[in-house]
């Protein structure tokens, strides 16, 4: 099936490892000319020596300065973008009445902020030429809350918010928003859950990961490429009557409609 997206101009927040990554170079097998991102230039670098027609970025988005750098080179090399993967990294575990307020406040910066900022600078051009992707990683937990993941649960929450309303308001100019929710699929940070997870209940991970499989119906985790073909076609010029959507790419695990 060809996915439409040869010479797309796309943009993967936090593609240096993880989901984001499966996402960037499922693009870029697609065609798709894709800018690599993350808070290390030397993991960017190494990536994009691997993929024809990409280049790397250095985008910190817990740093404002970092953030208006990528814009303008973004804009500088590519003219504008096509697709945008709006991706970070989960942010702490742990109980949410416990939660300094100085952390809300960071961690609000990295998953919406500075993104929105991200996508709002690129979205008049997508209208102009009418057609346009954007797609925020999410998280089951905006289905279902996760216990220990007050934060991401929250502000995944106003992501949701954020993204619905935009669906709404850019349908009609050939711009499509949706999010694809990950359930447990195989990746660093799932595995850095699981241990703090087994420490917490005195058991070994390998139970944890157990007792995980259990609530799945098919039996185990996803994989990154799993999840990777999923975020694409919601980018592709196939699913362009899908918009203001969550795709749950999570096994079964979310039990609700």
């Amino acid at each position: 099936m060809d996915l439409g997206l040869k010479g797309k101009r796309a943009l993967v927040i936090g593609s240096t490892s993880g989901l984001g990554e499966g996402i960037l170079r499922r693009l870029a097998a697609e065609g798709a000319l894709v800018a690599a991102t993350g808070r290390s230039t030397r993991k960017a670098l190494r990536i994009t020596a691997e993929l024809a027609g990409s280049r790397p970025y250095k985008l910190d988005l817990r740093d404002e300065k970092s953030v208006e750098d990528a814009i303008e080179a973004l804009q500088n090399d590519f003219g504008g973008l096509d697709i945008i993967v709006c991706n970070s990294g989960g942010p702490p575990s742990g109980a949410i009445i416990s939660i300094d307020p100085e952390v809300w406040y960071s961690q609000f910066e990295i998953m919406f902020v500075n993104q929105l900022r991200i996508v709002n600078n690129f979205l008049p051009s997508m209208r102009n030429q009418g057609w346009g992707r954007i797609l925020i990683v999410t998280s089951s937990g905006v289905k279902q809350p996760i216990p220990n993941l007050g934060i991401s649960n929250s502000i995944r929450g106003a992501q949701l918010g954020w993204g619905k309303t935009l669906a709404n308001e850019v349908a009609q100019d050939g711009v499509t928003v949706n999010f694809c929710a990950p359930g447990r699929i195989q990746t660093a940070r799932v595995d850095e859950l699981d241990l703090e997870n087994a420490k917490k209940q005195n058991k070994t991970v390998e139970e944890i990961r157990t007792a995980s499989r259990a609530g799945i119906p098919v039996g185990r985790y996803g994989t990154v490429n799993e999840f990777a073909d999923a975020a694409v076609f919601l980018l592709s010029s196939n699913a362009s009557y899908i918009t203001g959507s969550v795709m749950q790419v999570d096994g079964g695990l979310i039990r609700g409609f």
